[in-house]
C-alpha cells in the first residue's frame, strides 16, 4: 500500500517542482502470479492506494499497463509500481529547475520530517531493512502542493527540488552540484516529529517534502503563504563550493566539496 502511495506522491511532487498542475496519472505494474494469494494481495493493497491517494490529491489516472505473471522457477520478481505523472505549465518560461541560482538565497524546507527510513537508501548502505517505511498524508501533501504552484506563479521560487530516495542529504546535494553553488544548512530548523538524530533527519525518506530556493525579496511573502503548514527556513545558498551541514547541537556534521559530491553522484558510489 505504502510503495504505491509514495510512487504517487513523488511522481506528483516532481512535476509540481517545475511549476505543473492539472496533474493526471498513468500506472504500469509489474507484478508476478496474482492467482497466488500472497502476490494478489499485494495487487490490492497498490490498488486500494492508488484509488485513495488520487482521489484525495484530485490526479485521475487515465492510462497504464499491467505485466503479470513475471515468475521463474527462482521465484517472482519484485512487485513494483511505476507511476507517471502528466500536468500542464500554463507559461513555460516560468518553469523552475532544481539547481541552485544565486548567492545569498534562503532555503527552505517545506514538509515535515518523520522517523521513515525503512526500505531507505541509507539503510541499505548500513544492511539494514527497516520497518518504519514512508507513509502518506494525502491533505497535507495537496495543501501543500498547491501553495507550492501559487509561490512559483508568484515569482517567488528560484529553484525546487523534491526530496525522496536519499533524503534531504542528497537532495540537497543535487541541487548544489546542479548550480555549481554551496550550501549551509541547520538541521534544527528542519520541520521534524519524532525523530532527534542528525542522520536520521538527513536520511528520511518522508513524502510530500520540498527542498525551495526563495528570492531573497520574497522571504516574507514566502513564509506568509506556508503560514499554518510545516516548513523551515534552513540555510542559504553560498558562494563557496562546499556543502555544509549544522547539527541538531549547532556544530558541522557534513562538510563536503562540491566537485567531489559530484564525481560521487556520477559513478553512483
Amino acid at each position: 500500500y505504502w510503495m504505491a502511495a509514495s510512487s504517487i506522491d513523488e511522481a506528483i511532487r516532481n512535476n509540481t517542482c517545475v511549476g505543473g498542475r492539472r496533474i493526471a496519472l498513468l500506472d504500469n505494474f509489474t507484478w508476478g502470479n496474482p492467482e497466488r494469494p500472497e502476490r494478489l494481495g499485494e495487487l490490492l493493497r497498490a490498488a486500494e492506494a492508488c484509488y485513495d491517494i488520487a482521489k484525495v490529491y484530485g490526479t485521475p489516472f487515465i492510462s497504464g499497463k499491467d505485466s503479470l505473471y513475471n515468475e521463474s522457477p527462482m521465484g517472482p520478481v519484485t512487485s513494483t509500481l511505476l507511476i507517471t505523472a502528466v500536468g500542464v505549465i500554463p507559461d513555460i518560461r516560468k518553469s523552475v529547475s532544481s539547481d541552485l541560482k544565486a548567492v545569498g538565497d534562503p532555503l527552505y524546507v517545506v514538509g515535515e520530517t518523520l522517523n521513515e527510513l525503512g526500505g531507505s537508501e541509507y539503510y541499505r548502505l548500513k544492511g539494514f531493512l527497516g520497518a518504519n517505511v514512508p507513509k502518506v498524508n494525502p491533505k497535507l501533501g495537496r495543501k501543500l502542493v498547491n501553495r507550492i504552484v501559487q509561490a512559483i506563479d508568484l515569482g517567488y521560487v528560484r529553484a525546487c527540488h523534491d526530496a525522496s530516495e536519499g533524503g534531504l542529504a542528497v537532495a540537497l546535494s543535487e541541487m548544489a552540484i546542479g548550480g555549481n553553488l554551496g550550501v549551509e544548512i541547520w538541521l534544527s530548523n528542519v520541520p521534524r516529529r519524532g525523530i532527534s538524530r542528525n542522520d536520521l533527519i538527513l536520511f528520511s525518506e518522508s513524502n510530500s517534502r520540498f527542498i525551495v530556493e526563495v528570492k531573497r525579496k520574497f522571504r516574507e511573502e514566502f513564509e506568509k503563504l506556508f503560514d499554518g503548514l510545516p516548513y523551515g527556513e534552513v540555510g542559504l545558498v553560498t558562494r563557496g563550493k562546499t556543502l555544509t551541514i549544522y547539527g541538531l547541537d549547532g556544530k558541522v556534521v557534513v562538510e563536503a566539496e562540491i566537485n567531489a559530491l559530484s564525481e560521487r553522484w556520477r559513478k553512483g558510489r
